[in-house]
């Protein structure tokens, strides 16, 4: 599957973002996905994850209660709504593909979008 990520941009801290992540080559509902995001000179880092149908999620502590990752597999998108963003949340932000739900590691994820720079000024 090819992912192509998008909506990052320049925003205030308290502000709000809204990233898309649109897939093709293969139907999105055989995959769970996930958001990663990686700041200058970090590791990349898990973000959220939904499964397939949106039964289940799971969030990074530093942006649970603030981020919301959810996906329409009928428009083959999946998104990550995130508010109250603070300078912490900058980096570039991917999305990735994975055949098994629940990982919260990069080498579990198949296949990745290019990535999606967030930058939030304090």
């Amino acid at each position: 599957v090819q992912l192509q990520a998008s909506g990052g941009g320049l925003v205030q801290a308290g502000g709000s973002l809204r990233l898309s992540c649109a897939a093709s080559g293969r139907t999105l509902s055989d995959y769970a996905m996930g958001w990663f995001r990686q700041a200058p000179g970090n590791e990349r880092e898990f973000v959220a994850v939904i499964s397939r149908y949106s039964g289940s999620t799971s969030y990074a502590d530093p942006v649970l209660g603030r981020f919301i990752i959810s996906r329409d597999n009928a428009k083959n998108t999946v998104y990550l709504q995130m508010i109250s963003l603070k300078p912490e949340d900058t980096a570039v932000y991917y999305c990735a593909a994975s055949n098994v739900y629940g990982f919260q590691t990069p080498d579990r994820y198949q296949s990745w979008g290019q990535g999606t720079l967030v930058t939030v000024s304090s």
